[in-house]
């Protein structure tokens, strides 16, 4: 199966030194340390790679220890007057350029300065708080809590319908996608949920399917801001479809056939595929496969 994309990052995360400022610290006064370059968490490519810059002098709670590659620091700089990242065509653009790898590294990266930008302040008491544990945590001054970056878990998945050449899967489109373009269903895991009770809801709440049997297929971290997506594959016995139109503009089932057809951007396709760095699209490639 093909790597989810934001995947697969060389990054060793060098926990240990996180809770050693000591460690930390001459870690960042070593040799070869590296600063990702970023502009409003817009990545530099250089030679179809992540850009990284020289560390310059950072005090500790300036800067985010991402891991290290090859012994090699490698830090971003947290903005403490940063707003929180929005997405953009133009990002989409020149992730596309990147391996899964280098994606995951930046993953890592705009994540984690989207959470310190969007979280400055202590949800137990309302005070400033500090970025601590070489930027993976904040610490209020005032009533000592300490804040830890969080993952929001989001389902993604394929209502499947059939048996063996003759099965289909369900695909939807909302009216922000791109003109053509159909994706898996998804949504947010709710409190309380397990994973397949947030597949089997979300399927009936969007296209009126009942799941059965459920299956695993793989996950994907996706940084906008932090999410991980769960893919999975939701048997259903009946195909009638009843689309939530507060959800969803339209939905269909498709076959392999007809899915192979979308990637290759065949003459007279029914839909256009989601982007390669989606995991709805390994979702997909892993359906047509035979998962």
């Amino acid at each position: 199966m093909i790597a989810p994309g934001f995947t697969g990052s060389p990054l060793d995360r060098s926990e240990p030194i996180r809770i050693d400022p000591a460690a930390e610290i001459a870690l960042a006064a070593a040799p070869g340390a590296l600063l990702l370059d970023l502009e409003e968490y817009m990545p530099r490519l250089a030679d179809g790679a992540l850009g990284w810059s020289p560390l310059p002098a950072l005090a500790p709670e300036e800067r985010v220890l991402l891991g290290t590659i090859d012994g090699i620091a490698r830090y971003a700089r947290i903005d403490p007057h940063a707003k929180g990242a929005r997405r953009s065509p133009e990002l989409f653009a020149l992730l596309t350029q990147l391996p899964a790898g280098e994606m995951a590294t930046y993953a890592t990266a705009r994540s984690l300065l989207d959470w310190h930008a969007r979280h400055r302040f202590c949800a137990n008491c309302g005070a400033a708080s500090q970025p601590i544990r070489a930027g993976w945590a904040r610490r209020c001054p005032s009533c000592g809590t300490e804040h830890f970056p969080r993952t929001d878990p989001v389902v993604i998945m394929l209502a499947e319908h059939g048996t063996a050449a003759e099965a289909r899967v369900l695909v939807g489109r909302q009216p922000m996608f791109d003109p053509g373009r159909y994706s898996a269903l998804a949504g947010f895991l709710e409190v309380g949920e397990s994973i397949e009770a947030a597949v089997a809801r979300e399927l009936f709440e969007e296209a009126g399917v009942v799941a059965g049997a459920i299956r695993y297929v793989a996950s994907q971290p996706w940084p906008f801001p932090s999410q991980l997506m769960i893919a999975c594959i939701a048997q259903v016995a009946d195909d009638t479809v009843k689309i939530d139109h507060h959800e969803l503009e339209d939905a269909m089932w498709v076959t392999r056939g007809e899915i192979a057809a979308a990637f290759n951007r065949a003459e007279g396709a029914r839909f256009n595929p989601p982007a390669p760095h989606a995991i709805a699209s390994t979702l997909l490639r892993a359906w047509v496969d035979g998962a």
